[in-house]
């Protein structure tokens, strides 16, 4: 076996099954490119390291050598950094500067000082020693709350260690506070449920976990924390109202009562016209053909089953306070849910505020009506528009869209005049009937007939069905 033979056995150490890289260019067959990343962690290229001498050799293993030692001590740093707390760096630097007064300067105090603090440092570390085999799972109660009631959240804690686990303390982010568990002593294979009173005084959405649960010492100079992902959602939705089914106002228009728009097919006859290229055969009038001698064919009223449109104001400054916004959002709230109950065609929709969904051209957002629970999560999720537009401009907007609307429902607050109310209402056409409901917090209630529409006036969420119950429009 020639020298050159026996150099390339023994300085081949790349493995064959990678994916083939690039072979390099033409004419350079040193330079055959990598074989991939087979047999490699974390990203790491593999080197071809055949015809390479014994110096070149070393340099190559050196390098990856450093380049796996600094990732671990990279790591190590992390883990050091993050279980040392606010308190525990304090100790340190306090220890640190006691032993160079102490050796610099001869300070017995600064001697005892350093002393009590490494002292301490190592007292702490023992509790930080080993680790938890925690199973944890959230689960809560209900994944949705009417404003001012509560949820509750059980965490269920198992040990699946073979040795018993020490008490603990975990947090749990619950909304924008941050609530802390104590988990008592569990032996092995044992679990426990916790549970945890979530109170939702305003209407939002409630993040619940991620769960962390923190090792620590009795001075809190150390600490170590294991985090589990899992993460719920609890919907506090708006107080809303039973309207009474089938109330005056909100569906006037039902049963197949006929509009003044004409069509030709649909339930009320209205008159009959001359035949025109493209009508149906079946539509046409035999009696008035026979009498006229010119085919002549039925025309219709179009009846229509209440297609509701709930337009909300939610620019801040319509409001006088944020209790009157809130009622605003109730009323809407109530409104629209009746009108998805009783399986109206609907249209629900409030300003564009930044930061949700795209708006439409007309300056309006729809929200999502597939069922009362995921129109009320809608409700929920809304926040004032500062940069909404005006409701007199939505209202236009709404009107010009052609979206076929028998009834209009705008809500606003106590800043809206009635002639801003009027100017919205005109924009709609006059088989449109429009519906103003203006909030002001714990006014009178009342009821305005000023043509084209009708408006209401609530101080509080009950007024509100008993005024639909009381006017007849």
């Amino acid at each position: 076996m020639t020298q050159e033979n026996t150099r390339s056995r023994l300085f081949r150490t790349g493995k064959r099954g990678g994916t083939r890289g690039s072979r390099g260019t033409q004419g350079s067959r040193g330079t055959r490119g990598t074989r991939g990343t087979g047999g490699t962690g974390y990203g790491e290229t593999r080197t071809r390291t055949r015809g390479l001498d014994s110096s070149q050799l070393r340099r190559v293993r050196l390098r990856r050598w450093w380049r796996r030692t600094k990732r671990r001590i990279g790591r190590a740093q992390r883990s050091v950094t993050h279980a040392v707390t606010p308190l525990g760096w304090f100790a340190i630097v306090v220890t640190a500067v006691g032993f160079v007064l102490g050796i610099t300067a001869s300070w017995i105090e600064a001697w005892f000082v350093a002393i009590v603090g490494a002292l301490l440092l190592l007292i702490a570390l023992p509790f930080l020693i080993g680790n938890r085999a925690y199973s944890v799972g959230i689960v809560l109660d209900k994944q949705s709350v009417v404003a001012g009631g509560e949820a509750h959240v059980r965490l269920h804690v198992e040990n699946l260690g073979a040795r018993p686990a020490l008490p603990a303390v975990a947090e749990l982010p619950v909304g924008p506070a941050l609530r802390e568990i104590t988990i008592p002593f569990i032996g092995p294979g044992q679990s426990i449920d916790l549970d945890v009173v979530v109170p939702a005084p305003q209407r939002g959405v409630i993040r619940v976990g991620p769960l962390t649960v923190a090792r620590r010492d009795p001075l809190a100079l150390l600490r170590r924390e294991v985090t589990w992902p899992e993460k719920h959602l609890l919907y506090v939705h708006p107080a809303t109202a039973q309207l009474p089914p089938n109330s005056a106002g909100l569906v006037r228009d039902l049963e197949g009562v006929s509009s003044r728009r004409l069509t030709d097919s649909d339930l009320s006859f209205y008159a009959v016209r001359e035949y025109a290229p493209g009508d149906a055969m079946r539509h046409i009038h035999w009696k008035s053909t026979a009498k006229t001698g010119t085919l002549m064919v039925r025309q219709y009223e179009e009846s229509q089953t209440a297609r509701v449109a709930v337009l909300f104001d939610a620019r801040r400054e319509e409001y006088r306070s944020d209790e009157e916004f809130e009622l605003g959002v109730s009323v809407a709230a109530s409104l629209s849910v009746q009108a998805v109950r009783e399986r109206r065609e609907r249209f629900v929709v409030s300003a564009w505020a930044p930061g949700r969904m795209r708006p439409s051209i007309d300056g309006l957002e729809e929200l999502p009506s597939r069922d009362p629970q995921q129109l009320l999560n809608a409700w929920s999720e809304l926040e004032a528009a500062p940069e909404g537009l005006p409701f007199e401009a939505l209202a236009r907007g709404l009107a010009h869209s052609r979206r076929p609307l028998s009834i209009v429902a705008i809500i606003t607050g106590a800043e809206a005049d009635t002639t801003r109310i009027r100017r919205a209402a005109v924009a709609f056409t006059p088989d449109v009937h429009v519906l103003a409901v203006r909030c002001e917090l714990h006014a009178e209630p009342r009821a305005q007939r000023i043509d084209p529409l009708t408006m209401f006036t609530v101080g509080a969420l009950g007024d509100l069905p008993q005024m639909m119950i009381r006017t007849a429009l």
